[in-house]
């Protein structure tokens, strides 16, 4: 089996679940530490001769992180594409044993297993919080409706303003974030790398709580321990 990973955190869990099957990843796929495979671009273009050329028999792509027409392209030189939607933590698994039986993976994972566990039983904030979650500055962008990082705050016992937003990742002006009357923001470090001396300053007099973007927004390993790394992160900012 030779498989072609388009997603950083599908990556993570394939080279971890069925080692050896992964022939190529992105240039972002940097998990986990030092993985030996060809590098094929990144998620948004991917090289497709490159990618060929590995002559894989499966690439696992993003409904989201991946763009149709490169799909589109691969599956015209006859090659096999399957294609995940996330949209919320029971999907993330439903997607995950699916990708993992399409790469060959014998028995489930122990880590998928505990993982489904903890999140069966999250430990969320009381009272719950609300607050806003950019992603994005330059222009602001924040999560709205519909998001697996949204779904996954929830459940963590974090409402986000936008979720009832039209949009999934509206641009939203910062006076109008502040003027939403947050009691907390959600800063992760990916895809924009918030920091301390990065993104605070905007939101002068509210409580802020920088979290790990792999946690808050990869399908994969991490999900075991997910709820307590963000939990952590999120109480603190609280206190």
């Amino acid at each position: 089996m030779r498989v072609v990973s388009l997603v950083p955190s599908l990556t993570e869990a394939v080279a971890v679940s069925v080692p050896g099957v992964l022939a190529g990843a992105t240039d972002w796929c940097g998990r986990p530490a030092g993985l030996d495979v060809t590098r094929i671009g990144g998620t948004k273009n991917p090289d497709l001769e490159r990618i060929t050329a590995l002559r894989p028999d499966l690439v696992i792509a993003n409904e989201e992180e991946n763009r149709a027409p490169d799909l589109d392209a691969l599956r015209a030189t006859g090659t096999e594409v399957l294609v995940t939607e996330v949209r919320d933590v029971p999907a993330a698994f439903r997607e995950l044993e699916r990708v993992l039986r399409a790469c060959g993976a014998a028995t489930r994972p122990r880590w998928l297993d505990e993982a489904q566990e903890r999140w069966e039983r999250p430990d969320p904030l009381t009272p719950r919080a609300t607050a806003v979650v950019p992603i994005w500055r330059r222009p602001w962008m924040v999560l709205g409706r519909d998001t697996f990082a949204g779904d996954v705050l929830a459940r963590l016992g974090v409402d986000h303003l936008y979720r009832g937003h039209p949009e999934r990742y509206p641009r939203i002006p910062l006076e109008e974030l502040r003027a939403a009357g947050p009691g907390l923001v959600v800063l992760p470090d990916e895809p924009y790398r918030f920091t301390e001396d990065d993104g605070p300053e905007a939101f002068p007099g509210l409580p802020h709580a920088l979290v790990s973007g792999r946690h808050l927004t990869w399908y994969g390993p991490s999900l075991a321990e997910a709820p307590r790394v963000l939990g952590e992160a999120l109480r603190a900012a609280l206190r």
